[in-house]
């Protein structure tokens, strides 16, 4: 089995980085203001995929709301984008619980 170069980073540290052949998994993106995402999105280089995961349901940014994440911006300013795609997941599987808290809370 090859090994594979598995690297976290903040987005705090992006700026000035150009990621190539990579790929780039951007988790809990509903928190990220549409300008945060930009300075990720323009890193990405050559042979570089993108994924942003996130659920707007569960911002917890004082200063973001569903229709102001970055992660709302990035899904309508790319949906005629050739290469990009969304997909949208519905319900949760973690627990009733947790399904009960996402739609009351």
């Amino acid at each position: 089995m090859e090994k594979a170069n598995v690297q976290f980073k903040s987005v705090n540290f992006m700026r000035g980085r150009s990621i190539q052949n990579a790929v780039v998994i951007l988790d809990e993106s509903q928190n990220l203001t549409a300008s945060q995402l930009k300075t990720i999105i323009t890193r990405c280089g050559e042979g570089t995929k993108l994924i942003c995961t996130g659920n707007l349901a569960q911002i917890d940014s004082n200063y973001l709301t569903p229709v102001t994440s970055g992660l709302t911006y990035i899904v309508e300013r790319f949906k005629n984008f050739e290469g990009s795609a969304t997909i949208n997941l519905n319900g949760v599987v973690r627990s009733r619980l947790a399904s009960f808290a996402e739609e009351n809370l």
